[in-house]
């Protein structure tokens, strides 16, 4: 009978630091809270990058990629929660670019030189998809072909 009360206390124990864990890891990600504002952004194409996706100005996270939808012109559409402190200038330009060889992509602004600023749920005007680096190689080899012909004719 004792213990079965030791067994029953122990667990009662680790059931409590387990739903502390929890909410202290909930509290710390800060899940569904956002403390800025949406803007969006229209590309192509969007490759690989995906919600939660970090979005950043000169290598310094700005924010974060909220969602990405298709819309009625048939172009991806993302949104962007920018943190409060960073206002964009309406000339600001989206890139898509890649962490490195392996993948992974991020969201790379640039921030231009107007006073007038996008307001919150406004567009980001100036895009650019991310390279495709098969069609980059694809097209490296067909153009060392049609220089080889060219040298052999």
């Amino acid at each position: 009978m004792k213990r079965n009360v030791i067994e029953t206390v122990l667990g009662a124990v680790v059931l409590a630091v387990a739903i502390l864990f929890l909410a202290y890891s909930y509290s710390s990600a800060n899940v569904g809270s956002s403390d800025g504002y949406e803007v969006k952004a229209r590309f192509s194409s969007v490759g690989g990058l995906a919600v939660g996706d970090k979005v950043v100005i000169s290598g310094v996270k700005v924010g974060s990629v909220s969602k990405i939808e298709l819309n009625n012109n048939f172009l991806a559409e993302v949104s962007l929660d920018i943190a409060n402190q960073y206002q964009l200038p309406d000339d600001t330009a989206a890139f898509i670019s890649s962490e490195s060889l392996l993948g992974g992509l991020y969201m790379q602004l640039e921030p231009g030189a107007s006073e007038e600023m996008i307001e919150p749920g406004g567009v980001i005007e100036y895009t650019q998809a991310p390279q495709n680096l098969e069609q980059l190689l694809g097209q490296f080899i067909f153009s060392m072909q049609d220089k080889e012909k060219e040298k052999s004719e």
